[in-house]
């Protein structure tokens, strides 16, 4: 992808904090830090601004949470102070407000029932309203985190009642996106909100469980991957791994999925709803040259984000006998990280060069299909047709793997706002003139649907479409029961 960024400083969008995140939760017989460790590893792609661990020896909890990369915020002195055999982790997608210390994550309380961590994937929508209810009650918060809200009522709801009815209570109470990995005291839990819209999958381990947001954490482990947990679903982990048991809390008719799982976001070799990431790429690259394919001499991904994509597009091309050479003609700088999680514009423009350089061999005097599978803002992609100017390309065709991205995303891919989406209000040749490209096409809503196989109304589509599965203030809705009923 091109890039993407929040859209609001600290934690918000709509209310509370909005999160595009890794978790994690282990239960297993031996000492639990060192494989949470490494499922942080296989998670980074998730997120890069501040990584944690919460564990629990059967007495206490032991935390450390800290700013960075894993590999900078967790050192071997950290995970020897990590005891036990049960812990969840989480890795956090950074906002444009820069670092931000209060919203790292798990987040840990001691309450009169015991301790309490939880890690959460997602944003909710009523954060602020259940924040004020709680206030009224006499919690006092520290951040601004839909995390906490989350945390202080499963609290609250811990001290009159029994885990499964207490977590039942608290998905009554929270509305929006999630997928939690929550410990009380020495107990694991999975959570997955009603409507699904974010990943989480459970796994079996050599000597216990584990849930996680992609089922790379499970391959990572040496584990076998079971299944998704399903939209609505509480998983418990039992202690030192000895077991698991599911509670179906509520079904809905339709989930929420969301697409830009497959698009971009999920590591290529994690599987979600049984289907390969990878694969899902490759087919939707088939699907750009059966609908809006054109005759170049080379096809060329964007690295990395458009290489499957092109795969597919370049075999699809090549069963019609069609022959267009698949090539690198980008190369990239291992050791610059995402262009979107840069904090303003110009970081992000430098980031560009630093990032991507043609090489001209490859490149000069040649008609070029560019292939990503998403644009943001344009601006990644307009250096980009600029610099294969430079090097004297013939021709720039650019084919993206998604439909065009009108509207903000507030389930937890901190896209920009719509004066800032080159899509929104563009005419696809306002948006080729804005580029420097000889023609621009997108993938159609249909063609996302029909290769995940999944129903558009089983989709979170909103940033494609202007209607979301949620009520949002100032949006659309695609559902006829804005806010489900949990019974």
């Amino acid at each position: 992808m091109s890039e993407k960024t929040s859209t609001s400083p600290g934690c918000s969008i709509v209310s509370g904090m909005t999160e595009k995140c890794g978790v994690v939760g282990i239960s297993i017989d031996n000492p639990v830090a060192l494989p949470l460790y490494y499922s942080l590893y296989a998670l980074q792609h998730r997120g890069q601004e501040s990584a944690g661990i919460v564990t629990h020896d059967g007495f206490q909890q032991h935390s450390h949470v800290a700013m960075g990369l894993v590999g900078d915020a967790i050192k071997k002195e950290d995970l020897e102070k990590l005891k036990g055999t049960v812990g969840i982790g989480h890795v956090r997608y950074p906002t444009e407000g820069g670092l931000n210390k209060q919203c790292a994550q798990p987040f840990s309380v001691s309450f009169r029932g015991g301790s309490l961590a939880l890690s959460h994937n997602g944003n909710l929508i009523n954060s602020e309203d259940l924040r004020s209810q709680l206030e009224g009650l006499g919690h006092t918060f520290i951040s601004d985190g839909d995390t906490e809200v989350i945390t202080h009522e499963l609290a609250r709801n811990l001290l009159s009642s029994d885990r499964v009815s207490s977590v039942h209570q608290t998905m009554k109470k929270i509305y929006g996106s999630y997928s939690l990995a929550i410990m009380q005291d020495d107990t694991v839990m999975g959570l997955r909100d009603p409507l699904g819209n974010r990943p989480l999958c459970i796994g079996k381990l050599d000597g216990g469980y584990a849930i996680a947001s992609e089922s790379c954490v499970i391959d990572t482990l040496g584990g076998e991957l079971l299944r998704d947990v399903s939209p609505g679903e509480l998983i418990i982990l039992h202690p030192n791994g000895s077991g698991i048991e599911s509670h179906q809390l509520t079904e809905l008719d339709h989930s929420a999925h969301c697409f830009f799982e497959y698009i971009y976001f999920s590591r290529p070799d994690s599987i979600i709803d049984k289907k390969l990431v990878y694969d899902v790429r490759c087919e939707l690259g088939k699907k750009l040259w059966e609908h809006v394919g054109i005759k170049t001499d080379i096809v060329m991904p964007v690295p990395d984000s458009g290489r499957a994509y092109a795969l597919g597009y370049a075999e699809a091309a090549a069963e019609e006998n069609v022959n267009i050479r698949l090539a690198e003609g980008l190369m990239k700088n291992r050791y610059i990280g995402r262009t979107f999680i840069m904090p303003d514009q110009d970081s992000r423009e430098r980031a560009v060069r630093l990032k991507l350089n043609p090489i001209k061999s490859t490149v000069s005097g040649k008609s070029i299909t560019l292939i990503d599978d998403s644009i943001v803002r344009g601006t990644t992609s307009k250096l980009l047709i600029k610099l294969l100017r430079d090097h004297q390309v013939s021709e720039v065709h650019l084919r993206i793997g998604s439909p065009q991205i009108v509207s903000p995303c507030y389930m937890g891919i901190n896209m920009a706002n719509r004066d800032e989406l080159i899509a929104s209000g563009k005419t696809l040749e306002e948006i080729k003139d804005f580029l420097g490209a000889d023609s621009v096409a997108y993938l159609s809503i249909d063609s996302i649907a029909e290769v995940i196989g999944k129903s558009k109304k089983d989709l979170c589509l909103g940033c494609v479409t202007e209607k979301y599965p949620y009520d949002i203030e100032g949006e659309s809705s695609d559902r006829d029961t804005k806010r489900p009923i949990i019974h």
